[in-house]
């Protein structure tokens, strides 16, 4: 191996931690965070803030987990896309068995976490999360038909209940209510995605919507469940979890990802895609937050 080779590799932490897809992971447990706070009145105790932390470490080593296992299992077509050629699976810098034994070591030791210092109920949830993501998303459904991701995002909309398990013990309906908003925002926000990267979806053999439906069929997919997202959005106020500081943060934001849904579906461009999917990222964060700050203004 040459000198600016060996410089230039990343360390073998560096190609681990890359495995668990951080920033994923990062959104993940935000959502989850959400979840747990939402769920106590008024402000936490230490002794809640403490199990908040464990519960959000578990749900973090479990994620992990099964990001890790969903780069072991799609090496193969990673490799053959721009947007995750660098994985260290695809390049073989780490080998199937490193990757196997980094994902078991990292779900047994979250869900030990979650078992031991949370609950039970959370640990079963985020196992059952972990296996609808690595095993029913990525091996069943993602190869097989265009709607893998609409189904697929049933395992992506459990972080919220995760956290409101976490600290009640049990699952709620305003956690559900949670759970249907992120469920309805993953199609626009990955189709916004597989719209400027069909053709690494086309190359991998991948039936995703763009490639089996077309891109107008596509854009008009994205803005119907923007205008169906934006009434989810509403229902935490309409539910009585918020009042009206989340219910105007909540109709901006939806304009905006019903406007960037109707602009991408009438004037298509790669560009205007970029755009769309990094709103979408917005959108969840801030409605996110808008839900937290009213909570404990209000």
């Amino acid at each position: 191996m040459s000198l600016a080779a060996t410089v230039c590799a990343p360390s073998r932490a560096a190609q681990f931690y890359a495995l668990t897809k951080p920033r994923v992971v990062q959104l993940i447990v935000f959502c989850a965070l959400i979840g747990m706070v939402l769920a106590i009145p008024g402000r936490p105790a230490f002794d809640q803030l403490v199990l908040m932390g464990v519960a959000c470490a578990g749900i973090w080593l479990v994620a992990g987990a099964a990001a890790a296992f969903n780069c072991l299992v799609e090496k193969g077509i990673d490799a053959k896309m721009k947007r995750t050629a660098w994985r260290p699976t695809a390049k073989g810098q780490l080998s199937d068995g490193q990757a196997l034994a980094f994902s078991t070591l990292l779900c047994a030791a979250g869900s030990a976490l979650l078992y031991v210092w949370v609950n039970p109920l959370t640990m079963w949830l985020t196992l059952a999360t972990f296996v609808g993501y690595a095993v029913v998303y990525t091996l069943i459904l993602k190869p097989l038909t265009p709607q893998n991701i609409v189904i697929g995002g049933a395992s992506g909309a459990m972080p919220p209940v995760l956290g409101w398990a976490a600290v009640t013990g049990q699952v709620g309906p305003e956690a559900l209510i949670l759970f249907l908003i992120i469920f309805l925002w993953t199609p626009p926000h990955f189709w916004a995605l597989a719209l400027y990267r069909v053709e690494d979806y086309r190359q991998a053999g991948l039936p995703m919507l763009p490639v089996t439906h077309g891109n107008e069929f596509t854009r008009l997919q994205v803005f119907l469940y923007t205008l169906v997202l934006f009434a989810g959005c509403l229902l935490p106020f309409v539910f009585g979890m918020s009042s009206w500081l989340y219910l105007v943060a909540a109709v901006v934001l939806g304009f905006g990802f019903c406007a960037y849904g109707f602009r991408l579906w009438r004037n298509y461009s790669d560009a205007l895609a970029r755009k769309t999917f990094r709103f979408s990222l917005i959108h969840l964060s801030l409605l996110f937050a808008a839900l937290l700050a009213d909570h404990y203004i209000f």
